[in-house]
């Protein structure tokens, strides 16, 4: 899954890790059938951005996920800081066709702190609908 979108990516996958039982509720516009639809959020240290965005694009191309890193700006359109001080790209690769070789090329970007991809981590997630909930278990 995708997660950490709202700022506390780093910080999410922490709590995540570090969880006995992850359990993630959301509304079902968020299942989609292969990632890439949301943007992917990849928290960065401000020092060397620009080299760090272009290695994350190379990176995930390196996987077939090819598309922009913007840097996330706030309204008044400065760099966009999350709560650990870093700032956030939103990488539009459309679809992540293999979202683990992806994680491991991202991780081994230098100026990456965490990304968004939760590869393992949610044992449950809570999908909230129109006809209801939807509950969906990790085999």
């Amino acid at each position: 899954m995708i997660k950490g979108g709202g700022g506390a990516l780093l910080r999410e996958k922490i709590v995540a890790a570090a969880s006995a039982r992850m359990i993630v509720i959301a509304d079902e516009s968020k299942w989609v059938d292969v990632l890439g639809r949301f943007p992917l959020p990849i928290e960065i240290t401000p020092f060397g951005a620009v080299v760090t965005r272009r290695a994350v694009e190379a990176a995930a191309a390196r996987t077939g996920s090819t598309g922009p890193a913007e840097l996330r700006r706030d309204r008044n359109g400065h760099a966009f800081v999350t709560d650990g001080g870093h700032w956030l790209l939103d990488a539009q690769l459309g679809r992540i066709a293999d979202p683990p070789a992806l994680a491991r090329n991202l991780a081994a970007v230098p100026g990456v702190m965490e990304h968004g991809l939760f590869i393992g981590l949610a044992q449950t997630a809570i999908l909230a609908g129109r006809d209801g909930v939807r509950l969906v278990e990790r085999p």
